[in-house]
Parts: structure tokens; sequence; C-alpha cells
């Protein structure tokens, strides 16, 4: 499903028990200096991500000065973030002239502890090429390096590398926990593009050699993905970026299930492996 980009006046963008990908939560959260937003999900672990702008994070007392670094856009430098266990109250006071803070969540049934993750902490992985127009980077804030303190949530920041190309290819789908092969993950993707005007595409393949569904996508749509090969493309000219969630059913690390009519494709993109690694 697309979520086409809209004000949302900070209100849940993906709310709890979401008909579609009830294991995500997704919320933007908007703020001008000195102001401050107060939230708890119930049954739900969360992470709060700047997209830009520097704030402060305090989880029920527990203080996470300086959070974010960015200031222009998603690319202009590295992502931080705090991960705030379920249900705990959390109150971001925004430090500079402007945030926009991302809070992604996944349904747990435990309390964990909160922890902030800096830039020099993230999980980083860099794969594909120009030749297969595959050419991306990962960056982890909450990846394997955190496997174990949180309890089902992946969150992570995708570019693509230059300008034109795919991502989350080859086609893969995980909605299905039929382990060793793959499991039941909900996805959440929220996009954006350099310059802002550029847009792609996000193809959705309910199965193998059927068609399916494509959706156009613009600078702060949103994607929810409940079942099916999902890869997306930029159109040439313009990078492309996508903040993502992963929540498990059963557990955190994700086994991707690849389309078999492209799984061939797994040997001639450089490093495809490498990325499947880290998330976990």
């Amino acid at each position: 499903m697309h979520i086409a980009p809209h004000d949302n006046h900070n209100k849940p963008i993906v709310d709890v028990e979401n008909e579609l990908v009830p294991l995500n939560y997704f919320n933007i959260i908007k703020l001008t200096k000195g102001e401050s937003f107060d939230y708890a999900v119930a049954g739900y672990e969360t992470c709060v991500v700047p997209a830009t702008g520097t704030i402060d994070v305090d989880v029920e007392g527990a203080i996470f000065a300086r959070v974010g670094n960015r200031t222009i856009d998603v690319w202009d430098g590295e992502p931080e973030g705090v991960y705030v266990p379920v249900g705990a109250t959390v109150r971001l006071t925004c430090l500079t002239d402007k945030a926009e803070i991302f809070i992604a969540g996944a349904k747990y049934d435990k309390v964990l502890e909160p922890f902030d993750v800096r830039s020099a902490e993230l999980d980083k992985v860099q794969y594909g090429s120009d030749d297969t127009k595959t050419h991306r980077k990962i960056k982890h804030i909450l990846g394997a390096s955190h496997r174990d303190k949180v309890g089902r949530l992946l969150v992570s920041e995708l570019f693509t590398v230059g300008q034109g190309g795919w991502s989350g290819f080859p086609s893969h789908k995980h909605d299905t926990d039929r382990l060793p092969d793959e499991t039941r993950h909900d996805e959440t993707y929220n996009f954006r593009f350099r310059p802002n005007y550029g847009s792609g595409m996000q193809m959705l393949q309910r199965e193998d050699n059927k068609p399916g569904d494509a959706y156009h996508i613009m600078d702060g749509s949103t994607i929810c993905i409940d079942k099916g090969y999902h890869p997306c493309v930029v159109l040439p000219g313009y990078e492309m970026y996508y903040f993502t969630i992963l929540g498990g059913l059963s557990q955190r690390s994700l086994k991707q299930y690849f389309q078999p009519t492209h799984a061939a494709q797994l040997h001639t993109i450089p490093g495809i492996m490498d990325m499947v690694a880290k998330f976990k």
C-alpha cells in the first residue's frame, strides 16, 4: 500500500494494529526550537531517529542528549537513534531551529532497557555495482550489532549510490514464518529523493511470475509491505533514500526468500550475502 506524502500533524502514519502491517508502527514528528512532543506506544518497542535536526530524548528519566547531527536533509551526515522500550513514556525536545523525527516501532511483549546509537556505532554495508544498477549503501541503526538489546525491531537507512538504479533486488519476500527458508517480517518504508522533486517506483509482486502492483513513489511517500516480492527503483539522474522498519513475528533475525525466477542474479551482484547477513 502507498500512503502519499502529506502533513500528518505528528499523528501516526502507521498506527498500532494496522490492518496491513500490524507488526509495524511509524510516525513522523516535526518540531521547532524549544518545542517538545510526548509519546508512549503500548505493545510496541520503538526507535527515535532524527531525519534532520538535533533533539534531547527523555525516556522515563533516562536522558539521551543531543541526538542527531543532520541539518539539510538525510544525506547531510550520519544517522543517530535512541531505542525505547515497550510502552515507555518519551519526551522529545527540539534543540535546533527545527527537527523532523522518525519514530519506528515493532510489536513486542517484553520490556528491555533504553539505549542510544551514535554515528560511530552504526552497522554499515555497501553492496551491488554500477554495472548491475544495484549499487547501494545501508546504515543499520538497529542492526546486527544490537541484536542482544532489542526484541523484534530492525531499523535502517538505505541509500542508492549514484543516480538511478534498483534496490531490493534480487526480488525477495519475507511474509511467512517457515524456517529455515523464510521469516514473517512486516516492513514499512519512507522515501526521500535528491533533488526532492525526483521520484521512483515500488513494485509489489504477490506471486512468482504473476502480474503485480506498482506505486509511483515521491519525496515523503510511505510504503507498507505485507506480503510479496518488492524491489524498487529510482529514476535516472536522482538519488533515493528510504527509512526502513522491519518487525518480526517470531524472531528478530530476517530470513529473506529470494524470488526463484531471479535467484540466479544473486551470483551477479557483489556483496549481496554480506547485505543479507546484517539483517539480524
